[in-house]
């Protein structure tokens, strides 16, 4: 999969305003060499291309492609095939051009199978959102096809309930579909429209992600064929149920079909509540098996559909599949089971009654215009994209309306998707010169076999080292006190910048990406100890500001930080520097001084300016204590030749607003450099060691997933900086808005039920203060977390544990993986830190005016510190000797 790659200029902004032209001249000549080479299948993927509707830079540089190289090529449109997001639209691309020989070798199967059974009518084939696509656009897209087979069961299972017809209602409510097969159970969430919930912002294909439609499906390993086991304990038998599973040999090794391993089927057929095969051979049972079994059934049940949730309320299920029979009548969290007539068959009923779908997603400015009226234009559009791919006029409802403001923009930038859907018309003819039913070799087999002589390109992508010994691993530290980063060391720093991002500061991923692609292009990340420099050595201060909105479509070039701080170099006649520091160690602007640093051949200060992350600019130590030159002068860029320097301000508040201004002009993502301070200024008015004190979280958050021991996670990041455990639980409720720019909003975290508890034998557990079953830990957030309290029918007034500036961070708890705060949703099993913020921040008046509670307007929260503060021990120190 990985190739020859090529860079040429183009592009959008988010307003649709070209980032630059496209270069033709540059695509011709990436032509001659891509026919030099051989290549088959081309991928294109041009910034914001998802809202380029007039098509004037992919699809102009597709045809380019046509015309020069000919039909010799399948060329892949990444606007065709993903969302908004580059990296993972991309790399949905790649995979898609991938798969392309193997599918059209497929689907060319299909139609020659019903030329030879003489059927004239198209072929159709189901796409991964539950919706038809015709043969010759799966040939084209076949990664839109091939993870249909859940979906269809829950299109099945809503048309087999009514829910098409409209014969049963479910008061506008979502419901369950949960599809139990021989060895998974698929279950996935039905909206009210009929359709499933769509998964998140990207999903992960063998650690890959993408960001194609697809249906939200979590599944688990319990189906009619999952083995049973048992064990003898005191109080009698104990069973457990899956995952694995005999699978389609169920006739012949289940008990009751004469063989000799105990399957689920067995346990429901011995319970009596089905009646199969030989009921003698499971009759002798042993009773505690049995009930021991239908209870391990009944717990995974529970789990995954609690999971799918999205509020604590009891909730319709739709029961389906021919494993279904191993489902109790009764489960906790579900209000009703309905078992559709025909239910065995769904996913069958789901792919033949399937519909066409017309959907449109794009950004809309509202300055000046009517959400209301720019909406009903998307629908119309979405309604002809519907008739085009088939459907039928007279049966076209609109059956998805979605607005997503865009946050940390000033121009009402408004994220909008509509989706409408309709039967196939029965006259539909969408055939395309690929696809033509009268002909015996209906889509050309040329230039699709693979050349095994052909030379297989391959880059193993895991981490440096992910087999290390991390009990023994030992920094590069050289003789002159200099770390040399390895991609371990920048994967574990990634993991602690998310842990100190509290909610916010970015995504680490992207710079991550970065960061670890210059380490194997052969270039340097190196870190330095304050103690090493001149107190008068003057290090750059760099940090992106914007949308993530937009940081998630256009990626960082490189120029744009390096850009602004020439730019304030030269402002003030500084000729040179001696490194760079981040002003937030916090999210993913903890990694951006490093990706700085081996582009401009300098080293990165073990420090930052922050401690944490915060929603404004003017936020840091240099703005909290009104330095001179704390703020100004400072330059920003958007690396594509704009560069503005702001050399004075008339107070730190200023900063942002107008910087916000100009970036939101710049399309809403930009490189800024404040102003350069010097090691001595970095010290008083830093957090010295914040790069090793996010390794050593890092390595924390490695050591305890390589145990498997991640109720130990907390406990071994309060090792490191003094906190608390606050809360273990799993989140019930979200609410969000977009004020200002900012997202604001609260997420509610209720305890655990004992059934809800996972299973873990690790002798390191985390310790956090047990709460009565309707307490609940309420976290109010401006982009980070700013509190935490404690609400409870018993207590009269909220009982507050931490506020702003001690950090505040919510864990998953399945992984240890820090949660931003657009990654709060229902039903996630999370674990809450609170970490000691800097004395800096929480002992002086300056501190608490920049970034305590009255920073955010909470005027009735007076900040008491939850622990002592623990300076961060340096990695350089403790590893120069060895």
């Amino acid at each position: 999969m990985q190739g020859y790659v090529a860079y040429i200029d183009g592009g959008l902004e988010i307003d649709g305003r070209e980032i630059a032209p496209l270069n033709e001249q540059q695509l011709v000549e990436e032509c001659k060499i891509i026919k030099e080479k051989g290549i088959r299948n081309v991928v294109l993927s041009g910034i914001f291309s998802p809202l380029d509707s007039s098509g004037k830079q992919e699809i102009v540089a597709r045809d380019t492609v046509y015309r020069e190289l000919g039909s010799t090529v399948n060329v892949v449109c990444s606007r065709d095939v993903g969302q908004l997001g580059l990296l993972e639209r991309e790399n949905a691309s790649i995979l898609n051009a991938s798969i392309l020989t193997f599918a059209r070798r497929t689907i060319r199967g299909f139609q020659q199978a019903m030329h030879r059974l003489g059927l004239r009518c198209p072929l159709f084939l189901t796409q991964n959102d539950g919706t038809l696509t015709c043969a010759a656009s799966a040939a084209r897209l076949p990664i839109r096809t091939f993870a249909s087979g859940p979906t269809n069961s829950m299109r099945g299972a809503a048309f087999l309930a009514g829910l098409d017809e409209g014969k049963r209602q479910f008061d506008g409510k979502s419901v369950i579909v949960v599809d139990v097969g021989g060895t998974t159970t698929d279950v996935g969430v039905l909206l009210s429209s009929g359709f499933p919930r769509q998964s998140a912002a990207f999903i992960e294909i063998a650690g890959v992600r993408t960001n194609f439609s697809m249906a939200d499906v979590q599944s688990i390993g319990l189906g009619g064929g999952s083995r049973v086991r048992t064990t003898s304990t005191p109080s009698g038998m104990r069973a457990t149920v899956g995952p694995d599973s005999v699978g389609h040999n169920i006739t012949n090794d289940a008990l009751v079909f004469g063989g000799n391993i105990l399957t689920a089927t067995d346990i429901v057929i011995a319970n009596g509540r089905v009646k199969l095969g030989d009921t003698e051979k499971v009759s002798r049972l042993d009773s505690s098996i049995v009930s021991s079994a239908e209870a391990a059934v009944k717990k995974h049940l529970e789990r995954i559909i609690d999971k799918m949730k999205t509020s604590p309320e009891d909730i319709t299920v739709l029961l389906v599949g021919g494993g279904s029979i191993i489902a109790p009548a009764k489960l906790s969290g579900v209000r009703e089971i309905i078992r559709p007539p025909f239910f065995s068959v769904a996913n069958a009923v789901g792919a033949a009654m399937a519909k066409v779908a017309g959907e449109v997603d794009t950004i809309e400015f509202l300055e000046f215009r009517s959400l209301s009226s720019v909406v009903e234009d998307i629908k119309e559009i979405a309604i002809r994209k519907a008739i085009a791919s088939g459907a039928d006029p007279t049966t076209i409802k609109i059956v998805e309306v979605t607005n997503l403001p865009v946050q940390y923009v000033t121009n009402q930038a408004t994220r909008i998707i509509v989706k409408s859907a309709g039967e196939l018309a029965p006259d539909a003819r969408v055939f395309s010169n690929e696809e033509d039913p009268d002909s015996d070799v209906l889509l050309p087999a040329s230039g699709e076999e693979v050349d095994p002589g052909r030379e297989e390109y391959g880059h193993p992508d895991d981490i440096e080292g992910s087999g290390i010994d991390i009990d023994s691993y030992k920094p590069d530290i050289r003789a002159d006190r200099s770390w040399y980063i390895s991609e371990t060391d920048l994967e574990w720093i990634a993991d602690g910048c998310g842990v100190l991002g509290t909610g916010g500061g970015g995504s680490p991923y992207p710079p991550f990406l970065i960061a670890r692609q210059m380490l194997r292009e052969g270039k340097h990340i190196i870190v330095i100890d304050a103690d090493d420099v001149p107190e008068d050595a003057v290090f750059v201060r760099c940090t992106f500001m914007g949308s993530p909105s937009v940081s998630n479509e256009r990626l960082q070039g490189g120029n744009e930080i390096p850009t602004s701080i020439q730019a304030v170099l030269r402002y003030q006649g500084l000729g040179d520097f001696a490194g760079t520091i981040s002003d937030e160690i916090g999210g993913g602007n903890g990694i951006q001084p490093m990706i700085v640093a081996a582009e401009m051949g300098k080293p990165v200060l073990d420090a930052d300016l922050m401690g944490r992350a915060y929603p404004n600019m003017y936020q840091s130590l240099p703005g909290a204590y009104n330095i001179p030159n704390g703020l100004a002068p400072c330059a920003i860029s958007d690396g594509i030749g704009n560069t503005i320097i702001m050399p004075s301000a008339s107070n730190s508040h200023s900063v942002e607003h107008i910087l916000r201004i100009v970036t939101t002009e710049m399309g809403s993502k930009s490189g800024v450099s404040m102003a350069p301070l010097s090691r001595k200024a970095c010290q008083e008015y830093g957090i010295a060691r914040s790069v090793s004190q996010a390794w050593r979280i890092g390595r924390a958050l490695a050591l305890c997933r390589k145990r498997n021991d991640m109720k130990g996670i907390p406990s071994a990041i309060l090792e490191i900086q003094n906190g608390s455990c606050l809360f273990i639980g799993k989140i019930v409720d979200v609410h969000r808005e977009v004020r200002k720019g900012f997202t604001w909003g609260r997420v509610t975290i209720a305890p655990l039920r004992e059934d809800e508890e996972e299973d873990n034998s690790a002798s390191s557990q985390a310790s956090a203060p047990q709460y009565g079953p309707e307490d609940h830990l309420v976290i109010p957030f401006q982009n980070e977390n700013l509190y935490a309290y404690i609400e409870s029918p018993s207590i009269v007034e909220r009982k507050v544990l931490v506020t702003v500036p001690d950090l505040i961070t919510v864990l998953d708890s399945q992984s240890g993986t820090a949660l931003g705060t657009p990654e709060y949703r229902y039903g996630l099993r999370v674990t809450v830190i609170a970490l000691a913020g800097d004395p800096k921040w929480t002992k002086t008046p300056e501190g608490l005016a920049c970034g305590g509670p009255t920073a955010f307007g909470l005027n009735d929260l007076a900040f008491t510190p939850m622990a002592e503060y623990t300076n961060a021990e340096s990695v350089i120190t403790q590893y120069a000797a060895c």
